[in-house]
């Protein structure tokens, strides 16, 4: 089974890269694996307070994921899988891809303010000539009507 990869954080045009990793799968009889990574400058704390605030990142993905998982149960009838990793968003993404042979498309959303695509998506573009898997880009302000048009 191809898997989408798509990568859960804080931002606006997560949605409509959820919606689409979803709806593509969906259609496609695939899965959907979400990553989501706890980057380490948030722990450097004391020990005890620094696992803790750890504890704390994972229950907000864990709520944060929820929401979409139920969204795509039921409507998309897909069951994702929610993958959380710790590091540097970049490394992680390529682990993930490496540690799962059956992801087969990366899905990331792009922003839509004047400071461009976001980081991930400009950093992930321009090592896209090495990446093992390809790369799909929604755009952050496509409509739910467009995005049901294109899947």
């Amino acid at each position: 089974m191809r898997k989408f990869l798509v990568v859960l954080d804080d931002s606006r045009e997560c949605l409509n890269a959820m919606r689409y990793a979803a709806m593509r799968a969906s259609k496609t009889g695939g899965g959907v694996t979400v990553l989501s990574v706890i980057p380490p400058d948030e722990f450097n704390h004391w020990i005890g307070v620094g696992e803790i605030m750890r504890e704390e990142a994972r229950e907000r993905i864990e709520v944060h994921f929820e929401v979409f998982a139920k969204w795509m149960r039921d409507r998309q009838n897909v069951d994702p899988q929610l993958v959380i990793r710790e590091g540097e968003p970049l490394p992680e993404i390529m682990a993930q891809i490496a540690d799962d042979p059956e992801i087969g498309v990366l899905v990331l959303g792009a922003g839509t303010d004047n400071k461009g695509p976001g980081p991930l998506v400009s950093a992930l573009s321009r090592q896209a000539g090495t990446f093992h898997v390809p790369i799909t880009i929604v755009p952050g302000d496509l409509s739910k009507e467009k995005l049901d048009a294109i899947t």
